[in-house]
């Protein structure tokens, strides 16, 4: 024993010196240098028998307490990393059999003291359990504002689902009540499916189940990554028909996914009894396949409707200037509205400078014919080009909007999130019309595609802070009146508030001086970054907010830290590597958020996980592998510089951060004022011991309201699918699932006139969560 104290001592001491002098040359903390030195000492007072190394080791373990309390406060998370290993070797320390020198019982030196010390150090840290870092105590407003909200163009059945977020709103809200705060609890599986389209060993990385379920009449329609549709009997999951566009694998696609399929039936037809009486084609579901394709099926037969396109299929890859395989296709549902079926699509990040355009097109939604097109590359000419023409083409790599879109058809205009121009790092390929309209909100007219307004959430964006959610329209009562507002979540935490008319703030937005440091030719950050007054932005990183699992990882992980260029939000990428925070990860991402238009309030996901990006001149790069995603290495053909973005992690892979990393948090759309932020998702399958420890961790995914005022959401990367009260962010049920559920829920009436919740649980390749092929809906017991 006494031998395995002196080695784990010396070891420890070694590393820490090491590592501290690294650090410190770094002009990082000179702490663990001085740590390691004492250390050190220790071991060789051991050896040596003397009776001073236990006290020399229980002073240090108080410094270091003192210390920890410095920089972290009196918090569990922060003080385990810093305290747990020093304090289980100072009572490792404390066994006579730790200190003995010979069978005849002569201790050496005493070990009170480092026993006491040890102790003492585990009591404050565990003082700190109750206490958490970033969170926010408080209620949310519940009383009643708008008895009677708009929750989309036209009235629908309250028990359906006809859009990806319930209407062309996007509110991912719904008016049934069955499901309350008291009884969520009571809820059980009611069925289960699988459809069998399970991932692949030959599958790109990012393979995800991500969809979001339609419910129309007593149907359900749904798509899997590789481009299946089903339908489903709403009762029970029997499947009523299932189609396969033989979309094919491609390995230089950059996700496997498909967020859901659109809906359209005749106006004339009520869409509860369209199942009954429709003709062939007259309610139709829209299917972008993973090949760029879109296809129009009979919503009661999956068979492709002749009417529309070529036989039911469009090639979304006409007239786009560039057409390598698997760099262009729509992993969202188009839009559907005024008549029209209208496309964007997802453009491969950082794989080439020469890549398909980020046009949007407008098609008939009968016939299939290009009725105007939106080019942010070519933003005033919307006349459709010829889709016979080769000579016709789009503006290549221009901004795309790869996320989903909304509609106000009243006020006549659709509503796109934009992406950036590729390369997402590299400024110097852009027009000013692509600067005007990357990362921002666009509002199209519906009728002719030009612009109405725009609104900027990044300039000149160089982090890939696109606008990655769907835009959300309620009507906010305020002090001038009732007006109709856009709620635009974005990538670096806020959360802008827009009168949907003409884009100007209804919370205020001020202008940030950002960093200006580059270091290649053609290179240039813009002076000022916007900002909104409701915003769940983290505060800057500091070295002391380094964490890792052990004194030594944190240690590791200043030092990386200190090797990297970090002046803050919106540093911009460099040949050193570049710390950016919030990650292009995303403060939130396409699961957007959730509003309750009656109370006027929303529910989200702040996730907050930092990421390097480093830019890689080519010849450095030359040999490595790339363009397996949109993390890693990636070529940006053409360019002089690849590109290559990865979490900022210690070496044994948990976040250098401290936590929490992913959250659940409300706020008042009226005032802007966050009411609660909690932390949210446990450990338990991240860990190598299924620990169900709620530290907080990332997500991706997004929530779902009633208006009874429960909210639910799985999203977190543990396999758990929970409920949450609206007014507090108390989690009043919690259930394990089959595989991650990366997926926004949905809500329902089924036959029975019952309130089911619906879950679809595949996993995400990019989170490493569980795969699967699962659907899953959820009822109260009887």
């Amino acid at each position: 024993m006494r031998v395995l104290t002196l080695l784990l001592t010396t070891l420890f001491g070694l590393a820490l010196a090491t590592g501290g002098a690294w650090l410190l040359a770094l002009h990082g903390s000179p702490f663990y240098l001085l740590s390691g030195l004492l250390l050190l000492a220790v071991a060789w007072g051991l050896w040596r028998h003397r009776r001073w190394p236990t006290w020399l080791y229980a002073g240090w373990l108080l410094v270091l307490l003192s210390w920890s309390l410095w920089e972290a406060g009196l918090y569990w998370w922060p003080l385990a990393t810093r305290l747990g290993v020093p304090a289980l070797l100072g009572l490792l320390m404390a066994l006579p059999a730790s200190r003995r020198s010979s069978p005849r019982g002569y201790t050496g030196p005493a070990g009170w003291p480092v026993l006491l010390a040890s102790l003492g150090v585990a009591a404050v840290a565990f003082a700190g359990i109750p206490r958490h870092l970033h969170e926010i105590d408080g209620q949310l407003p519940m009383e009643i504002v708008n008895a009677t909200p708009a929750l989309g163009d036209t009235p629908q059945p309250e028990g359906e689902w006809q859009a990806y977020g319930r209407s062309g709103y996007g509110q991912r809200y719904s008016p049934l009540t069955q499901i309350t705060p008291a009884n969520v609890g009571q809820l059980q599986l009611a069925w289960q499916m699988q459809t069998g389209d399970v991932r692949l060993p030959q599958d790109v990385g990012e393979t995800t189940y991500e969809v979001t379920p339609l419910k129309i009449g007593n149907t359900l329609y749904l798509c899997t990554p590789h481009s299946l549709a089903f339908a489903l009997d709403a009762d029970n999951g029997k499947v009523l028909w299932k189609f396969d566009p033989g979309a094919g694998m491609e390995p230089q696609r950059q996700h496997q996914t498909c967020r859901g399929l659109s809906y359209y039936t005749e106006p004339a037809a009520n869409p509860s009894v369209a199942a009954t009486n429709a003709t062939s084609c007259s309610s139709r579901v829209f299917l972008p396949s993973a090949d760029a394709k879109l296809h129009a099926l009979d919503a009661q037969t999956g068979q492709h409707c002749p009417d529309f396109g070529n036989n039911g299929v469009l090639d979304l890859l006409h007239n786009m200037p560039f057409k390598q395989a698997g760099y262009y296709y729509s992993t969202s549902p188009p839009l559907v509205a005024g008549g029209k079926v209208i496309v964007a699509g997802a453009v491969n990040d950082d794989y080439a400078i020469n890549s398909p355009s980020g046009v949007i097109r407008a098609y008939d939604v009968h016939s299939g014919q290009l009725l105007w097109n939106w080019d942010s590359g070519n933003p005033t000419q919307t006349a459709p080009l010829d889709p016979n023409n080769p000579n016709q083409i789009y503006t290549p790599s221009s901004p795309n909007s790869w996320s989903v879109a909304s509609a106000d058809e009243a006020l006549g205009l659709a509503y796109f999130p934009m992406g950036n121009r590729t390369p997402d790092q590299l400024g110097m390929y852009r027009s000013p019309a692509e600067e005007t309209y990357a990362s921002s909100v666009v509002a199209l007219d519906i009728a002719s595609g030009q612009v109405r307004w725009v609104q900027q959430f990044v300039h000149h964006d160089l982090w890939d802070m696109d606008t990655p959610a769907q835009p959300v329209l309620l009507d906010l009562d305020l002090p001038q009146g009732r007006v109709p507002a856009l709620v635009q979540p974005t990538k670096q935490g806020d959360v802008y508030v827009l009168d949907r008319r003409d884009g100007k703030p209804l919370l205020p937005i001020s202008q940030r001086t950002a960093p200006q440091y580059v270091d290649i030719p053609g290179q240039f950050a813009a002076p000022t970054q916007p900002a909104s007054a409701l915003s769940f932005e983290p505060e800057p990183l500091r070295e002391a907010d380094m964490w890792g699992a052990s004194l030594i990882d944190q240690m590791l992980c200043r030092i990386q830290y200190r090797q990297l260029r970090y002046d803050g939000r919106y540093t911009p990428p460099t040949l050193q590597g570049s710390l950016i925070y919030p990650g292009n990860f995303g403060t939130f991402n396409w699961g957007s958020v959730a509003v309750d238009p009656q109370r006027q309030v929303m529910f989200g996901m702040p996730t907050y996980l930092a990421f390097v990006s480093k830019l890689v001149p080519k010849q450095q790069a030359s040999g490595r592998a790339m363009n397996k995603g949109e993390h890693g290495l990636n070529e940006n053909k053409g360019a002089d510089y690849a590109v290559e973005m990865t979490p900022f992690m210690s070496p044994i892979g948990v976040p250098c951060q401290v936590p929490p990393w992913g959250t659940i948090a409300a706020a008042d759309l009226r005032t802007g004022k966050i009411a609660y932020q909690h932390r949210n998702g446990t450990i338990r399958d991240l860990s190598p011991v299924p620990l169900p420890i709620r530290i907080g961790v990332p997500g991706i995914g997004g929530p779902m309201l009633t208006a009874s005022g429960v909210a639910f959401m799985s999203a977190a990367t543990d396999d758990n699918f929970r409920a949450y009260d609206l007014a507090s962010g108390k989690v009043l049920w919690d259930v394990r699932i089959p595989a991650g559920g990366q997926a926004t829920p949905m809500t329902y009436l089924n036959s029975q006139g019952e309130q089911m919740v619906l879950l679809v649980a595949g996993g995400h390749g990019s989170t490493g969560t569980k795969a699967g092929d699962y659907v899953l809906a959820y009822k109260l017991k009887k």
